[in-house]
């Protein structure tokens, strides 16, 4: 990347498979001014041939116009890079003074695409203050338009440029895996990079929509859930089996023949044939009836609930679309919310609304086609992908995907039929969501505003910090850091800090407090104020505290010490019997107060010490979990998963490991000598001291 004026690079790259990203391959490298004569002399030709590419740029902020003078500098330093632009289809950055990204688009041709940039009084105000900011450019030239949009997408989401539209929740969606690696195969819940074998139903939207899934097919199936090792060590039918949620294999309750006929039965059900399925169990209900076999025919029963089940929570299965995703995008107050609803063998599995990130000045259509670029970067795509507005690079993206997929993937916006009724009603989803999220905006605003009275901060409250301790005796101490904002919870800001000072007494909470207080607070001071304007700060308004006077004064001292000024600092003590509602406040210039019972803002500061003594007491957990689990092999150097493996496996514990010889070392299978005499040196050594 290029980061100042002096330099400007393109490249030409071999054709990359579409189902990665194309990066750039050997660059040629000319500083503004100098390019080659021969690029130089055709330059006259190349202006005559070359129009302004008319198409909307789809960037901006919400921002007061930029200055002319500013404009015209940044138009120049753009025009510098236009003369020696590729004409081939690609990705361009423009980069600002601090060589910080600005914007990432694409082109089918570049050079005819940034000429735009040159004329920036033609353009919106919004192109006007990104030229204004612009002083370098660099250029990735690819070998077709599927391409560039391919990387166009990887950028934006690796760089977040300020100018883009940015996808801001992007979360891998869970699946049901029906692992296939054992003989007896299982039904878990999959997120991530599928590296298991067998074979993966989804996506779901949501977590909770796979667990109920799932405790349906548990009843439906009665296929086990437990881990390989959990299965290995019965001796007897686990809870499951009594209360109906699984045939127990492991015990020999029912062969594993049997049990593959039900694996293969929970499979055809996910692919969709779920009417054949539950017409061969009917008719065996309807066998054992007639056989006498009551208790026979009532488990049968019970299973042709459970698939109903599953089938009624899913609302809205379309009755001719085997495989689809419906995404609808809707306007309100200058925000922006797409709803996607995944279908999936004829039936709805859950729908999740996004807020992009974008400019208000820009079109829906133009949101809808940045967005999907991103959200299917490194997703699969169904057969069928099902639009509310028409988007320019349909077309384009349609070829990326099936080229992924290596079958056609279509896209579209329907206008009749089934088709149009799910995107009539993703749409309606979309503004009722959008509704809720301005709503809760406006009620946390409020709630925000309320708080700055209650504490005296006499300026609007951007951003929010609170902070608890969670330890036990002071063994595996942690501090945490929630952080709230005006549309509440901002959770990708959140912090945990383990606390590891050696002269600090276990269980000293004020001690604690100062550690996590002054290592936050002094590396504010050394970044300062990265956020760009207009974005959430860095810097809080408000720093509340989750203890009382003791901990009020600990944080006080640090903030004094360091010279943190333009914060207000509060403290938030328990009641007496830690009763909800009879809390004690503390802030600097006051004396100790309470809220009304009644008051808003009380409930909201509960709120954020409850979220605050959440996050740290499960992080706590999390990390105490760990200990539980953790071995002396793990401190060896050079010792990772694998040799640990072979050790235990070899030896059986940790402690015969640590009593092994040298030459019994040397024999475990996948140690080298110097390994083994490293493990060797490691226990002898510390039992010396």
């Amino acid at each position: 990347m290029s980061g100042g004026r002096q330099c400007s690079s393109y490249s030409h790259a071999t054709r990359p498979r579409l189902d990665r990203s194309p990066m750039s391959g050997a660059s040629n490298t000319f500083p503004p001014g100098e390019a080659p004569a021969a690029e130089a002399r055709q330059e006259a030709a190349l202006a005559r041939e070359l129009k302004p590419d008319s198409a909307p740029l789809d960037i901006a902020l919400d921002e007061p116009p930029a200055e002319p003078s500013r404009v015209a500098r940044g138009a120049e330093a753009i025009r510098a890079f236009w003369r020696h632009a590729p004409l081939k289809p690609g990705v361009y950055r423009m980069i600002g003074a601090e060589g910080e990204v600005l914007y990432v688009g694409k082109a089918r041709s570049i050079k005819k695409r940034i000429a735009a940039y040159m004329a920036p009084e033609r353009q919106p105000a919004r192109i006007a203050r990104m030229v204004a900011q612009t002083r370098s450019m660099v250029f990735v030239t690819t070998e077709s338009d599927a391409e560039a949009l391919l990387l166009e997408a990887n950028l934006i989401k690796q760089l977040k440029p300020r100018y883009n539209v940015t996808l801001r929740d992007d979360k891998s969606f869970p699946y049901i895996l029906i692992c296939a690696a054992h003989p007896a195969a299982r039904l878990v819940k999959h997120r991530g990079a599928r590296n298991l074998k067998g074979d993966y139903f989804g996506p779901f939207a949501s977590a909770g929509a796979v667990f109920r899934t799932l405790n349906a097919l548990q009843r439906a199936f009665l296929l086990r859930t437990c881990s390989d090792s959990f299965y290995a060590n019965r001796t007897r039918p686990c809870l499951l089996y009594q209360i109906k949620r699984c045939s127990a294999p492991c015990t020999g309750e029912i062969s594993l023949g049997d049990y593959a006929k039900l694996v293969g039965e929970a499979r055809d059900f996910l692919s969709g044939r779920s009417r054949a399925i539950k017409g061969r169990l009917a008719h065996e209900m309807s066998e054992a009836a007639a056989s006498l076999d009551f208790e026979k025919a009532a488990r049968l029963r019970d299973r042709i609930s459970a698939l109903s089940a599953i089938q009624g929570e899913q609302s809205v299965n379309p009755r001719s679309i085997a495989e689809a995703d419906v995404f609808a995008i809707a306007e309100e107050a200058g925000q922006f919310c797409v709803e996607a609803f995944f279908f999936r063998t004829y039936q709805n599995w859950g729908n999740r609304a996004y807020f992009p990130r974008a400019d208000r000045a820009l079109s829906p259509e133009e949101v809808l086609d940045s967005f999907l670029a991103q959200f299917y970067l490194d997703r699969p795509a169904p057969r069928l992908v099902l639009l509310s507005h028409a988007v320019p690079s349909a077309e384009t993206l349609s070829e990326v995907l099936s080229a992924r997929a290596e079958r056609r993937v279509a896209i579209g916006a329907p206008r009749r039929g089934e088709k149009k009724d799910l995107v009539e009603a993703a749409s309606r989803n979309a503004r009722e969501a959008l509704s809720r999220k301005l709503a809760e905006s406006a009620t946390q605003e409020k709630l925000i505003e309320a708080l700055g009275k209650a504490f005296g901060v006499d300026h609007p409250i951007r951003r929010l910090e609170v902070y608890d301790n969670s330890h036990i005796m002071g063994t595996n101490a942690i501090g945490a850091m929630v952080v709230a904002g005006a549309e509440g919870f901002v959770k990708n800001q959140y912090r945990t800090f383990n606390i590891r000072s050696a002269n600090l007494t276990p269980g000293d909470d004020y001690a604690m407090m100062r550690e996590v207080l002054t290592r936050r607070f002094a590396r504010l001071a050394r970044q300062g104020e990265t956020a760009e304007p207009g974005a959430f700060p860095d810097s809080p308004d408000l720093v509340v505290i989750d203890g009382g006077k003791g901990q009020f004064e600990a944080a006080r001292e640090v903030l004094s010490a360091l010279g943190v000024g333009g914060v207000r600092l509060a403290a938030i003590a328990k009641g007496p019997d830690r009763n909800a509602g009879r809390e004690t406040f503390f802030v600097e210039g006051r004396e100790p107060f309470r809220l009304s019972p009644r008051d808003p803002a009380l409930f909201f500061v509960q709120r954020l010490r409850d979220e605050a003594h959440r996050f740290a007491v499960g992080t706590h957990r999390a990390r105490r979990k760990k200990e539980f689990v953790r071995s002396p092999l793990d401190e060896i150097p050079g010792i990772g998963p694998s040799r640990k493996r072979a050790l235990l496996l070899a030896f059986g514990s940790a402690r015969d490991v640590s009593k092994a010889g040298l030459s019994d070392l040397e024999k475990t299978p996948g140690l080298n000598a110097a390994t083994a005499k490293l493990v060797y040196d490691f226990f002898h050594e510390n039992h010396a001291r």
